[in-house]
């Protein structure tokens, strides 16, 4: 006989909890159309307690993040963005364009062209993600697109030095200390002092995932990302340490993503 050790929510309460997402999500996104910077602003406030003078940091401020990391630290981020875009590069290089005259005078092909503008979210309200700025702002400038933007929330009071250099690293041309809903409204939408993006890549939690979704189609969007489910089958031969890193890389995506070893 089953015997459960923990039972998740009902159907009935996770319904429930979708529809306020779903309300509150378009209730922002509604007024950031509207109102511009000065909704980003009172989000930012009430969701994150965080009100700068500029949500955008300048060439100073991202230095002072260097400062903030040690040499070691810095190296690791330079290790796994060269590995992450090496293979970014192998397969852009497979996607090859094609012309081709089929019969005289009938010219068929494709090209593969990048888009204009990315918007990268990279989650840290409670855990900074630096993985999410390697993944999203390597990808988009191999890629070749243009201009590659990136938000993330402040932690602990103030940027997230790791994830802010990550992002300069990377090659993001502009980089925001903003998040939530209202990061990826600004980015999508636009306001007075950020211009739209053609796409917006990035997990994020329930509130970001459905802001996604409910831009998709104004914009692009990389996929409908939900919580994060891990399951390690392993017996005595296996090495342990790899076990709870892998455990732990996909646990840090959020308290509602299980990991099973």
């Amino acid at each position: 006989m089953i015997r459960y050790l923990k039972h998740g929510i009902s159907a009935e309460q996770a319904a429930s909890d979708d529809a306020k997402v779903r309300a509150v999500v378009e209730g922002v996104l509604a007024d950031i159309g509207r109102r511009g910077d000065a909704a980003v602003r009172e989000y930012s406030e009430k969701f994150d307690q965080w009100s700068p003078a500029n949500f955008r940091l300048s060439r100073e401020q991202i230095e002072a993040c260097y400062r903030e990391l040690s040499p070691q630290a810095i190296e690791d981020i330079r290790f796994a963005q060269q590995q992450v875009r090496n293979f970014a590069q192998i397969q852009r290089d497979s996607m090859r364009d094609v012309e081709v005259e089929t019969l005289p005078g009938v010219i068929l092909g494709h090209k593969h062209i990048p888009v204009n503008s990315v918007g990268c979210y990279v989650p840290g309200g409670k855990y900074p993600l630096v993985a999410s700025a390697h993944m999203s702002v390597v990808t988009a400038k191999v890629a070749g697109v243009p201009r590659v933007i990136a938000c993330a929330p402040p932690f602990q009071g103030k940027p997230a030095p790791a994830i802010v250099v990550a992002m300069d690293l990377a090659g993001a041309d502009e980089i925001y200390v903003l998040g939530g809903v209202q990061a990826v409204g600004a980015m999508a939408l636009g306001t007075e002092s950020i211009a739209p993006c053609d796409m917006i890549v990035g997990p994020g939690n329930a509130y970001v995932a459905e802001a996604k979704r409910q831009l998709y189609g104004r914009v692009g969007i990389d996929l409908f990302a939900g919580p994060t489910e891990t399951l390690v089958i392993a017996d005595e031969t296996v090495d342990g340490e790899l076990c709870a890193a892998d455990l732990l890389g996909q646990a840090e995506h959020g308290p509602n993503s299980p990991a099973v070893l």
